[in-house]
């Protein structure tokens, strides 16, 4: 493995970012705001998407030509700016050893390490019902997620969090965090204790309801904002859940806008019909009229 470059002993004087998604603009804006001084942003190239094929800058790129910041593609263009320190936040691509042995580099990762290393931290954490996460302020270095850990701070998983809910909440501490531990010096990073777990990107397989399973876990991935079913041949996005104690077969309708688990049972709160917009439960349902005992469809993945 190669050598690290040493991080700067006090306040760094020129900053690299890197980042690409929305989350990662809020500690971008941050450290502007801060008064750093940010010479290089370097982010995803543009995507074509839509039916026009059109091309999409990432939204840290558009941030950072609204703040007047270079944009570059390549991250081996933050050697060339003189910079002390390179700041990552779901940049969402491997640093190249080269590059991590010429400039010191932090990254700002969305949860308690070694626990959730990988690209999805936040929607495994509420997948798993974790009670606590965190941010974790760590050196860069080669493997994933696995640097030495400058500053941690926690961060509670309210019962009825959305991965929305958590993700941004997530972000302010972490840009608050971001910015004043590069102000007091970021001192000497930890190790990680602990035993590592994986944080796999998620799949679209996982986003299918399985009914069988029990009613707290369903809802966990319901409140990521992804979960589905498919009734009468059709996708049904739902958007929101509540519990409840009535019982019934795994996936048939105990009452009009109740469905049975695995255990015990869920109100359908809020839904979204395929090609529909989204729309109160009870409304869909006095549309649908799902007879009791009416099931889902048995299909679990398409």
């Amino acid at each position: 493995m190669s050598e690290l470059a040493a991080l700067p002993p006090g306040r760094p004087r020129r900053l690299v970012y890197f980042g690409t998604p929305v989350m990662a603009v809020q500690p971008l804006e941050a450290l502007v705001a801060a008064g750093f001084d940010v010479a290089l942003v370097v982010t995803r190239i543009d995507k074509r998407r839509g039916r026009g094929n059109e091309v999409a800058p990432s939204p840290v790129k558009i941030a950072a030509q609204r703040l007047g910041i270079a944009v570059s593609h390549s991250v081996d263009d933050a050697l060339n700016v003189g910079a002390d320190l390179g700041v990552v936040v779901a940049f969402g691509q491997l640093i190249r050893p080269h590059v991590l042995a010429s400039l010191p580099m932090v990254n700002l990762h969305f949860s308690l390490l070694p626990r959730w290393r990988g690209a999805a931290p936040v929607e495994r954490a509420l997948l798993s019902g974790d009670a606590v996460t965190g941010v974790c302020l760590m050196q860069l270095a080669e493997g994933l997620d696995t640097g030495p850990v400058i500053d941690v701070v926690e961060v509670p998983i309210g019962p009825r969090d959305t991965a929305d809910d958590l993700r941004q909440r997530l972000v302010d501490v972490g840009a608050r965090q971001l910015v004043e531990a590069l102000q007091r010096g970021l001192g000497e990073p930890q190790a990680q204790v602990g035993e590592p777990t994986h944080a796999a990107k998620l799949q679209p397989i996982e986003f299918a309801i399985d009914w069988r399973r029990p009613a707290t876990e369903i809802d966990r991935l319901v409140r990521l904002g992804v979960a589905y079913a498919r009734f009468r041949g059709k996708r049904l996005k739902v958007l929101a859940t509540e519990h409840s104690e009535l019982a019934g077969a795994p996936g048939t309708f105990v009452a009009p806008t109740v469905v049975a688990c695995g255990d015990a049972s869920l109100v359908l709160a809020r839904v979204q019909p395929e090609g529909k917009p989204p729309m109160d439960a009870l409304a869909w349902a006095n549309g649908a009229r799902p007879a009791i005992g009416e099931h889902f469809d048995e299909s679990m993945t398409t």
